[in-house]
């Protein structure tokens, strides 16, 4: 009998310890998402994890210019619509993507890749669908958190540090 009850504590202890390591909130780079309904009726959704500067520099510490990046943290960021789509006037079909860019001090590669649920360093070439280039701008102010922000006219923006990133995603109708 005192077997089963240890049996049973023990299970519930790894339980909530299994409970409390999933609540992602906790993390250095918590979870966030956006979503929006485009005016053309496109549904963007988008996950992602929002590292924060704490003091390093874009290009250099982080995110570094010229090398792939997972556009986050933690997971692959992921971003979903619900229609064949025109990201930058090229086309996009319906469905999940991991999101991942290749930043410079020039321009920044939007790369839309179809393998989606994996850890956000583990990309594969091989794997995209595609690829913009986007001329990105300094936003006059510095964005400590990373965000991804999307509205109904199909604009979706990555904010952090002094840098704003737009790029265009449209009905292909």
């Amino acid at each position: 009998m005192k077997a089963t009850v240890l049996s049973f504590v023990f299970v519930m202890a790894l339980s909530v310890l299994s409970f409390a390591q999933q609540d992602k909130s906790k993390r250095a780079s918590p979870p966030a998402h956006t979503t929006v309904t485009t005016a053309d009726g496109v549904t963007i959704d988008i996950h992602y994890s929002q590292p924060s500067l704490k003091g390093r520099k874009i290009g250099v510490d982080i995110a570094p210019f010229g090398k792939v990046w997972r556009t986050g943290a933690n997971e692959a960021t992921t971003f979903e619509v619900n229609k064949d789509v025109l990201v930058q006037g090229q086309a996009l079909p319906a469905g999940k993507y991991s999101l991942y860019s290749i930043p410079t001090e020039q321009n920044t590669t939007i790369i839309f890749n179809k393998v989606w649920d994996q850890w956000g360093t583990q990309y594969d070439e091989s794997q995209d669908a595609l690829r913009v280039v986007v001329m990105g701008n300094e936003s006059g102010q510095s964005v400590e958190q990373f965000t991804i922000k999307a509205d109904k006219n199909g604009t979706v923006t990555l904010v952090w540090g002094p840098y704003s990133v737009p790029f265009t995603v449209k009905a292909a109708n």
